[in-house]
């Protein structure tokens, strides 16, 4: 029986939270695909930045409406390590992001499928596609370890 692989994007988006972990920052890692291509990407960066905002999800949005020249990244797809919180998913609808994959779901701070659950909402303008659980095991590891190690 041949192994089941994560898409290229997903495994980049670990790749780059373990890099976050690496630098002392929370592990989340995003990336930003039109059709097969990558436009942007980033990790968890706000003590690098000294910036709250700086999370994975809107850094590598920020930059993909750079590259693209165009706020509205309506046919762009966003894959990110974890459940994005109220914040990141704020900047999803009004970036208009197509389609959402996250690996980790987070009861604690996110507002997809937990919390705000911000997509849900009347006053939403934009609702993505949403898809969770894709690399969750190794999203999940990589936060337990980073958090166990600071216990």
């Amino acid at each position: 029986m041949a192994s089941w692989t994560l898409p290229q994007p997903m495994d980049r988006a670990l790749a780059l939270a373990a890099q976050a972990a690496a630098l002392g920052e929370v592990p989340v890692g995003a990336v930003v695909t039109r059709g097969s291509k990558v436009i942007a990407e980033a990790h968890n960066g706000p003590r690098e930045h000294h910036d709250p905002t700086a999370h994975a999800e809107i850094l590598a949005i920020r930059r993909a409406a750079e590259t693209l020249g165009d706020e509205r990244l309506s046919d762009c797809e966003l894959w990110v390590t974890l459940e994005p919180c109220a914040m990141c998913a704020g900047a999803i609808v009004h970036a208009r992001i197509g389609k959402l994959y996250y690996a980790a779901s987070d009861p604690k701070g996110g507002a997809v499928e937990h919390g705000a659950r911000v997509f849900e909402q009347p006053q939403c303008l934009h609702r993505p596609e949403v898809y969770s659980g894709m690399g969750e095991g190794r999203a999940a590891e990589l936060l337990q370890a980073f958090f166990r190690a600071r216990r």
